[in-house]
């Protein structure tokens, strides 16, 4: 079975020794970095598979890493930093992170949150080499006007263009795509791709919206696929 690779990056040697001793305990290869110029060397030199991300760090911190990160690799990020305001949360997340943790947290939970993005992102981007594993069935390939979502691969398109998702927003357009019509809150979008209970997490959700929004459409102002049902979620119509 191979072993996934997980990337810390975080200027403080005590937190990435404890994040590596829990990860390394589930079977992880940890890779650690103090901050994200040396985490980049890392990502060019090893396959890495999720990446832990402080926000607070010297030379290159954990907003300009994501950002630099998101240029050519879909790899989960899980943001972490003391602060816990929103606005924290919204830049993590508009930069491209998957999921956000605030300082001091529980080892055990971000465990736990590490796991659920690598299911996610494994499964999205499995293959084995075999004709099952290449084969697109066609009942896993959904076509909105011009927009073509390729499940077993996690290629989108858009008239015709290669669109880039982080596996949080792939996550959610399968979700309404595969439900056209069906208006899903903030709060069940984030129990079914966050697979967590809802707890103040409306912004979360948001944010993703808008980044898909702003991928997916060309006037994100008015949007084609993703619409709002205003007081209630939102939606994607066939």
């Amino acid at each position: 079975m191979a072993q996934e690779t997980i990337l810390v990056i975080d200027d403080e040697k005590e937190i990435r020794d404890l994040i590596g001793i829990y990860l390394t305990n589930e079977g992880y290869h940890v890779l650690k970095a103090a901050d994200g110029i040396e985490g980049l060397q890392y990502l060019e030199e090893n396959n890495v598979h999720l990446v832990v991300l402080d926000i607070m760090m010297p030379r290159l911190d954990g907003i300009q890493a994501c950002m630099k990160i998101r240029e050519s690799r879909n790899v989960p990020i899980i943001m972490l930093s003391a602060k816990s305001q929103d606005m924290d949360k919204i830049m993590g997340l508009t930069t491209g992170a998957d999921d956000y943790v605030t300082k001091p947290f529980q080892p055990l939970e971000l465990v736990a949150r590490i796991k659920s993005q690598l299911r996610r992102y494994l499964r999205l981007n499995q293959t084995d080499g075999s004709p099952q594993a290449t084969t697109v069935q066609q009942q896993d390939v959904i076509s909105i006007d011009e927009l073509v979502i390729n499940i077993p691969t996690h290629e989108v398109k858009v008239d015709g263009k290669d669109i880039k998702l982080t596996p949080r927003e792939f996550a959610i357009l399968e979700l309404l795509a595969r439900n056209p019509g069906v208006v899903f809150s903030t709060e069940k979008i984030y129990e079914q791709v966050w697979n967590e209970p809802f707890y103040e997490s409306e912004n979360t959700v948001m944010v993703h919206i808008r980044n898909l929004r702003e991928k997916l459409e060309n006037n994100p102002r008015k949007p084609r696929y993703i619409k709002t049902v205003w007081g209630v979620g939102y939606k994607i119509e066939q």
